[in-house]
């Protein structure tokens, strides 16, 4: 597999949260990390020629679309956090990227979710067809790896490991795989809020947990550092399937980038069936403030994870 040469990165910006505008400086500090991701996405990735160019295109049709980019961002904010070097806090985000991208890509199958928009363009398996998608999404889980894996996310053997197990223990059969199975065998079944939590905890929220504890072993902080961040992780992932739920009942299709309404439609078991839509909310805010708390023995310098929190609970896409 040949990648393109390495790109040169955008520089940082020292971005700090200003108290009367936290949420301008977040903008900022959200836009500034997205450009540098995309620049390291784009040097790993694959370039779409030779025999396998139909595979290599749809891994970066799908990766390279337009997103948030939330998680690389709790990377690099962590790891600023906790003092991990860009240039590894940056790799680790794009291998949690390639790894959130083949789960979106598979999530999308008929076989799963069945959805043919995402990132409002067609799905993968839309665009190029289901075992190509089906393959790309096996490519892009492998690759995040072999990113890890590398000396250039890490001069430190020992860290790299530990960045590869404990991504593989978010990823696999104990995280968000799991979460996956428990959706698809709650569907149809009697919401409880018990189970949806668990299920959330694992497909959603355990990727977000080690994209906020990410930066924090990247630079071999204490495990009282790395505990917190961990859980403030859980805390805004649980979070953020709340809101997702709240908006596939309340948004539109246009600003969301998918179908909307089709949770309770297949019968899914969300949030908002469990305890209905002023309840939903209620338990995000909820959610929001216990994140939130997780922050204080940083004080101060944590304040762009701060108003991540407020942007996860105020998002309309």
């Amino acid at each position: 597999m040949t990648s393109r040469p390495s790109v040169a990165p955008v520089a940082p910006t020292q971005t700090t949260v200003r108290p009367e505008n936290p949420m301008a400086a977040l903008d900022e500090a959200l836009g500034e990390a997205a450009a540098r991701v995309e620049a390291t996405l784009d040097s790993v990735l694959p370039i779409a020629e030779g025999p396998a160019s139909r595979l290599y295109a749809a891994m970066r049709y799908s990766t390279l679309a337009a997103g948030k980019r939330l998680r690389p961002f709790l990377v690099l904010t962590g790891g600023r956090l906790c003092g991990a070097k860009d240039t590894s806090s940056l790799r680790i985000g794009a291998a949690v990227e390639l790894i959130h991208t083949y789960s979106l890509i598979h999530d999308d199958l008929p076989a799963m979710d069945d959805d043919d928009l995402r990132r409002g363009k067609p799905s993968c398996h839309i665009a190029f067809d289901e075992a190509t998608a089906i393959l790309a999404g096996d490519a892009l889980l492998t690759l995040a790896f072999e990113v890890l894996a590398e000396p250039a996310t890490h001069a430190d053997g020992n860290i790299r490991c530990e960045l590869v197990r404990a991504l593989a223990d978010a990823a696999g059969g104990r995280g968000m795989v799991c979460g996956q199975v428990l959706d698809l065998a709650h569907e149809h079944a009697r919401p409880d809020l018990a189970a949806v939590s668990q299920m959330e905890r694992l497909k959603t929220g355990a990727l977000i947990a080690f994209s906020c504890e990410a930066g924090a072993i990247a630079a071999g902080a204490p495990a009282d550092r790395r505990a917190a961040l961990r859980q403030f992780g859980f805390d805004l992932g649980l979070a953020f399937q709340v809101v997702d739920d709240l908006l596939d009942v309340e948004g539109s299709e246009t600003a969301v980038g998918k179908k909307v309404g089709k949770d309770a439609a297949a019968g899914k078991a969300t949030f908002v069936a469990a305890l209905g839509v002023d309840g939903a909310r209620a338990r995000a805010r909820a959610l929001v403030q216990a994140a939130v708390a997780r922050l204080d023995p940083f004080g101060p310098s944590a304040d762009l994870l701060r108003a991540v929190a407020r942007f996860v609970l105020e998002r309309k896409a």
